[in-house]
């Protein structure tokens, strides 16, 4: 089966409803999650990029050290835990509670913000060196 007979059939009507895409659900508020791992996957992947976006801003503004982790780690939970709560507005019981959701691949963002935060930081230093000498 091609990809495009594929797309088309996953858009058919489902339940008197079109079958929504998974980012197109999580962009919309009260979206209704079939599945419990879909929902994980989008908490998961949101914290990538919030991790991507904070590590590299970091490494620019420079924030280092306890300060710059401890704000990480308040905006990386905080961002999510409203997003679940309020924009979502779901059960966190149906997903294991509010702890398990909240810390859905908080220890793979927080690699991944360090990697950002290490290589903007290495390319900011890098670049001012240049530039004065």
């Amino acid at each position: 089966m091609t990809s495009i007979s594929k797309r088309k059939e996953e858009s058919h009507l489902v339940n008197g409803g079109v079958k929504q895409s998974t980012w197109s659900k999580a962009f919309n508020s009260n979206a209704v999650w079939e599945e419990k791992d879909e929902f994980l996957d989008v908490i998961y992947w949101l914290r990538q990029i919030i991790a991507i976006v904070l590590g590299v801003m970091w490494g620019v503004a420079p924030l280092k050290g306890f300060l710059g982790i401890a704000i990480f780690c308040i905006i990386n939970a905080g961002v999510l835990y409203v997003y679940f709560s309020s924009f979502q507005q779901i059960d966190e019981e149906e997903y294991g509670g509010t702890w398990e959701l909240t810390k859905e691949g908080f220890m793979t963002s927080f690699a991944l913000f360090l990697v950002g935060l290490v290589m903007s930081f290495k390319m900011y230093k890098l670049l001012k060196y240049n530039k004065t000498s």
